[in-house]
């Protein structure tokens, strides 16, 4: 660039024009880099890949280690809402900033070497990082492993949550040929964890070819529980009575297992305690996702809020099984695309309690309510749409009219979630 932006989206606007391909693999243009701007780390360097998995094993790795009181920083990839998201540091998303603070940086540094949109933001994230001075720095892998660009960064600990067929053009069509494609961010000497219960035979003869200290989960790692708690127990630490992470799904667990073997790995280093875990566990649970609240009616709370979130509550919804009625709480900020959160949901809601929220910038109930009837075909029978004052107006009515074979969906702003949580707190103590 002859000029550098001065904005945010200016610099992304240009960042996804500079190379001729928005994916390309390979390692050699942003090692060259990195090494340029003298990018390492003394702190432990966490590595996640996989196929499914990875965004909630960076969040409970990164909850954990913040609860511990370690400066922590984050990088995943893609973003939700803002391109910001993809770097935090405790828990705190990078500013425009500090951000176009570090493309100046790699700006300067790469001379005629062309990064492609990915490569650029990797090196952001590794500059923001080491300007921070942390005491661990966790790394979602973006495509692969073997040929992502993070993996320029020599794992202290690499965790591949998964292995399933996705990416075909990049990584192949076979598990075994993806699993060799994953397993490239382990290293010599360092811990090397595996979550798939089925590892595919490349991924663990990748690791012993190159002398990886592989955890394989059934072998080194695996957890037992009941409806309540569940335990973990790794090579040669146990943690027990633990609250189930909030992150559910199918297999949360698996993550959940997977991020306490690499804290065993690193217990040494980075020290965790046993209420530290719990309780990290829990705040990730206070994010919302997909938390499934026992007793009946089930109850689920998710802070869903773009269209994006809305379509992975959808899909969580259709794998809960048969219910007779499905309830909504909603309420939302008036910048939020409505409409694409309702396209998503309105198909798998029946009953919508629909409600205003404490800000000045979030939608009103009734505003909500005539998007809602725009959405259904008039005249429609089949739906209700009623508006109330209060997230825990709308959550009562829904519990009143609701069946013990029916569910209630809250979701939308933390706001709307937050108020069933504190109406629920009253109501149980």
């Amino acid at each position: 660039m002859n000029t550098l932006p001065t904005t945010l989206n200016d610099w992304l606007a240009g960042l996804e024009a500079m190379h001729p391909k928005a994916i390309d693999m390979g390692l050699e243009r942003v090692q060259q880099v990195k090494q340029a701007m003298g990018l390492e780390f003394a702190c432990p360097v966490i590595i996640v890949g996989g196929t499914n998995g990875k965004g909630s094993t960076c969040a409970m790795l990164e909850s954990i280690l913040l609860r511990a009181g370690y400066r922590v920083g984050l990088y995943t990839s893609p973003h939700l809402l803002v391109f910001n998201e993809r770097m935090r540091v405790n828990g705190q998303s990078a500013t425009d900033a500090e951000l176009i603070d570090a493309f100046n940086k790699i700006e300067q540094a790469r001379a005629e070497v062309s990064l492609s949109y990915f490569e650029f933001t990797t090196l952001a994230a590794m500059q923001l990082f080491a300007d921070a001075g942390l005491d661990a720095v966790i790394f979602e892998v973006g495509l692969g492993g073997r040929l992502d660009a993070v993996n320029v960064l020599d794992a202290d600990v690499a965790i591949v949550t998964s292995v399933d067929i996705d990416h075909t053009e990049y990584l192949g069509d076979t598990r075994e040929k993806i699993g060799y494609e994953k397993a490239g961010i382990f290293r010599n000497g360092k811990t090397a964890i595996c979550g798939d219960p089925v590892p595919p035979v490349s991924l663990v003869d990748h690791a012993e070819k190159i002398g990886a200290d592989l955890w394989l989960f059934n072998r080194d790692f695996n957890y037992s529980g009941d409806r309540q708690q569940w335990n973990f127990s790794g090579r040669g630490h146990r943690r027990n009575a633990l609250a189930y992470p909030g992150l559910r799904g199918a297999n949360q667990l698996l993550n959940a297992s997977s991020v306490l073997a690499a804290l065993e790995a690193l217990r040494m280093r980075l020290p965790v305690g046993a209420q530290e875990v719990r309780t990290g566990l829990a705040l990730v649970e206070l994010a919302g996702r997909f938390q499934v609240l026992p007793g009946r009616p089930p109850v689920i709370l998710d802070v869903a809020h773009n269209p994006h979130a809305a379509a992975t509550l959808a899909q969580n919804l259709d794998n809960m099984g048969f219910h007779s009625y499905t309830y909504a709480v909603f309420g939302a900020m008036q910048d939020k695309d409505i409409d694409g959160i309702i396209a998503h949901l309105k198909d798998r809601v029946d009953h919508w309690c629909v409600t205003d929220l404490p800000l000045p910038r979030a939608a009103s109930a009734g505003d909500i309510a005539e998007k809602l009837r725009q959405a259904y075909s008039e005249p429609d029978t089949e739906h209700t749409i009623e508006t109330f004052v209060s997230p825990a107006d709308a959550f009562a009515n829904a519990l009143s009219r609701a069946g013990e074979n029916d569910r209630i969906a809250v979701f939308g702003s933390f706001l709307t979630v937050a108020g069933v949580m504190e109406f629920r707190h009253t109501v149980l103590h």
